[in-house]
């Protein structure tokens, strides 16, 4: 949890601006907070910029275009861009914050269907560290342009993006739940599976002991579910053509595949809205072997000693391709993405990380690839070599260099911090300096 010395309950940019200038004078850090998910770091002192209450969302249907503001969740922009049969490049989870998501690359529910949702940005309105608003885009500044979508809140406060949809009014998606004794043959079939299909199929698996509590349907109330998430943009008709080898790997304790209109597309992973302390951890993948899935069950199984819930999904299709304006979003080769996160409160932190490293060297295939939305330290800091571990290295150097140009200071330094310099780890203020006042 942030202890700010000052909060800014910002409803404009140029509150921004001068939450910004008042922290820059008196050489305190900033911290940027919309909706509270997936804190990095925390604020100890400083400035505090609270985003969420710039809730504005303008679609344009003619230029196939919506305006978001910082504090937008996404299920905001997905009924407003629905009005027009259009759809947004959004995450799983349709409370999460838009811009931040966008900003960390933005695995898209439609990913393998049409990219990284940061590939659709067109402007951007930033706050700097020298504390005014500008317009940012491809031909206003190249540079930052490409470090921000990638590289998040290191080099200002993003206070609007006006982003690209896509036509998508409708899918074929939901879930196949199947119960926890048959989750190495559902892993291992959807390995095989995902060699097969096209790039209008978009899929994960999810693993985790269900809590007995009545929010949870009464079939997975206290089980240990494999659960099989589907977002396919072909026609119903061909989606249950393409899942037919998955519906044969054994019987379902629920079954919610259907055509359903993309508003309701929030229901195919069904995360959890309350809110609640968790730590996370992420690998990149090229493949994923044959004996991943025993590996998976056999550390972070319902057996783990602290609870983990595992998350698969299929990369390549049109993640794989470069952008048509570059930005810093790494690892576009990755097949796959692990994913494991546990609860903290019932479990230190100092329990739940070698578990989650151990599962990651297990089923990694080199040194470690992250995508940075998916780390979450539970409020610890993150390190350079974590930070290093998002970009090949000659991003992550330029940047560093980037970083040293537009915030030399490290005011926004509370995040998965890029120091300013060279890109080596070590550059810039120690870990006590960027978390001080």
């Amino acid at each position: 949890m942030h202890r700010p010395a000052v909060i800014v309950g910002a409803v404009c940019a140029g509150d921004v601006a001068a939450g910004v200038g008042f922290a820059v004078a008196r050489g305190w850090p900033v911290a940027v907070q919309a909706t509270g998910h997936g804190l990095s770091s925390v604020l100890e002192g400083g400035v505090l910029v609270s985003t969420r209450r710039m809730s504005g969302v303008r679609v344009d249907p003619a230029a196939g275009t919506v305006w978001v503001e910082a504090g937008v969740r996404w299920e905001r922009v997905v009924a407003e861009a629905a009005r027009f049969g259009l759809a947004p490049l959004n995450g799983s989870a349709p409370h999460v914050g838009a811009v931040s998501y966008v900003l960390g690359g933005g695995l898209a529910l439609l990913g393998r269907t049409f990219g990284y949702a940061a590939d659709r940005v067109r402007r951007m309105e930033v706050v700097t560290a020298g504390g005014r608003v500008h317009q940012v885009t491809p031909d206003s500044d190249a540079d930052l342009f490409f470090a921000l979508l990638g590289g998040r809140d290191n080099f200002g406060v993003v206070t609007g993006l006006e982003i690209g949809l896509v036509p998508v009014s409708r899918v074929y998606g939901g879930g196949l739940y199947f119960p926890g004794e048959l989750a190495e043959g559902v892993l291992g079939a959807w390995r095989e599976w995902t060699a097969t299909v096209p790039d209008e199929m978009n899929s994960s698996v999810g693993l985790m002991l269900h809590p007995d509590v009545p929010f949870v349907p009464e079939p997975l109330r206290g089980r240990y579910v494999a659960h099989i998430r589907i977002a396919y943009t072909g026609s119903a008709v061909a989606g249950r053509r393409l899942v037919a080898p998955l519906r044969a790997v054994g019987p379902r304790l629920l079954d919610t595949l259907r055509d359903m209109p993309y508003g309701a597309s929030g229901s195919i992973f069904e995360d959890p809205v309350h809110p609640h302390g968790y730590a996370g951890d992420n690998a990149l993948l090229d493949s994923l072997p044959p004996e991943a899935p025993r590996a998976v069950l056999d550390i972070a199984g319902p057996g783990a000693p602290v609870l983990c819930i595992v998350d698969l999904r299929h990369l390549g299709g049109a993640l794989a391709r470069p952008p048509a304006v570059p930005n810093a979003v790494g690892h576009r080769d990755a097949a796959y993405i692990l994913r494991v996160l546990s609860p903290v409160g019932p479990w230190k932190i100092e329990e739940v990380v070698p578990v989650h490293e151990r599962l990651l060297r297990a089923v990694g295939d080199g040194p470690p690839r992250r995508n940075p939305n998916f780390l979450y330290g539970a409020g610890r800091p993150t390190t350079p070599e974590q930070v290093g571990s998002f970009y090949d290295a000659a991003t992550h150097r330029r940047l560093a260099r980037l970083k040293a140009v537009h915030d030399p200071g490290n005011v926004f330094r509370v995040n998965h911090n890029i120091r300013p310099g060279a890109g080596a780890p070590g550059s810039g203020p120690t870990e006590g300096q960027a978390h001080g006042v």
